[in-house]
């Protein structure tokens, strides 16, 4: 069974812890269910679609390159979604009806979390809940290139469309207006953008990859990391594009959420200084005696 993906939002605790996060998203989504919480990693599902917050620190925050477009099947559900995502946040498109849908709005909320709300049918997305990736300033134009190379690294994988941008639209001709595919039946969807926003890619909102075995981990590191990314610690690397992935057991959960703390620690003690996660080691620590 191909990994699942799901994104990862960093939280400063000391600011709005992920455990806060998940109840402010409840009031604004309604359907969130809290799967698991060990302090550090709160793990929900939001619209039945999985997303973690990590309780990091200060070090980095949510930004618009990267954005979560919903699909909401009533226009009562969009109402109330912006009505608490707009709360000391920022409106980055007003609530209105746009050539792409009937009713939408785009909102970055007191998180710095953005968010497209879009009245709609889920049968034209398949997915309720779907990170967007946004290539700006010098990466306006790899948002084409990003998603082919992911389609070859994901599998299966389908492009579902590529609309660029025609003449005398809004943005530069030929950049992707908007994209969209499926990797391992997740959706991501992309964007170029030439505009001057004063952010891009970062740490903030991260890509989660759960892989079964070394071997999958392996091959997603490697492939992601090739001609230009960076490899970092704990699992978490970038590729060429700037965009934060990260590589990580799914045994890593289970081991996280145990309920003997000793275990836990001797996990992270072993994997804080790895780069590419290493199971055999991680399940040495956590079964040592």
């Amino acid at each position: 069974m191909a990994p699942p993906i799901f994104p990862c939002i960093w939280m400063n605790p000391e600011q709005f812890s992920g455990q806060e996060a998940a109840l402010k998203y409840k009031e604004a989504f309604g359907d969130v269910k809290t799967l698991s919480d060990n302090g550090m990693v709160v793990m929900v599902e939001i619209l039945g679609k999985q997303l973690m917050f990590l309780n990091g620190g200060p070090m980095f925050t949510p930004n618009p390159s990267i954005s979560f477009f919903v699909v909401l099947t009533s226009k009562e559900s969009v109402d109330q979604a912006w009505k608490v995502l707009r709360e000391n946040g920022k409106v980055l498109m007003p609530l209105d009806k746009y050539e792409w849908s009937e009713y939408y709005g785009w909102v970055q909320d007191a998180l710095g979390v953005s968010w497209q709300l879009s009245y709609g049918k889920l049968e034209e997305v398949g997915q309720t809940l779907s990170p967007t990736l946004m290539f700006t300033g010098a990466g306006a134009g790899q948002a084409r290139e990003a998603l082919t190379l992911y389609a070859s690294i994901f599998q299966p994988s389908e492009v579902v469309g590529i609309l660029p941008y025609g003449p005398g639209e809004e943005d530069k001709e030929g950049l992707v207006k908007h994209a969209m595919i499926r990797l391992n039946h997740y959706v991501l969807m992309f964007m170029d953008s030439s505009h001057s926003h004063g952010f891009g890619f970062d740490e903030g909102i991260s890509l989660v990859v759960a892989c079964d075995t070394q071997e999958e981990i392996d091959q997603y590191w490697e492939a992601l990391t090739i001609n230009g990314g960076q490899e970092s610690q704990c699992g978490w690397l970038k590729d060429r594009f700037g965009v934060s992935w990260q590589i990580v057991p799914r045994v890593l959960f289970e081991m996280m959420n145990h309920p003997d703390t000793q275990r836990r620690q001797r996990v992270v003690d072993a994997f804080m200084p790895m780069k590419k996660f290493n199971i055999e080691v991680l399940e040495k620590a956590f079964e040592a005696q």
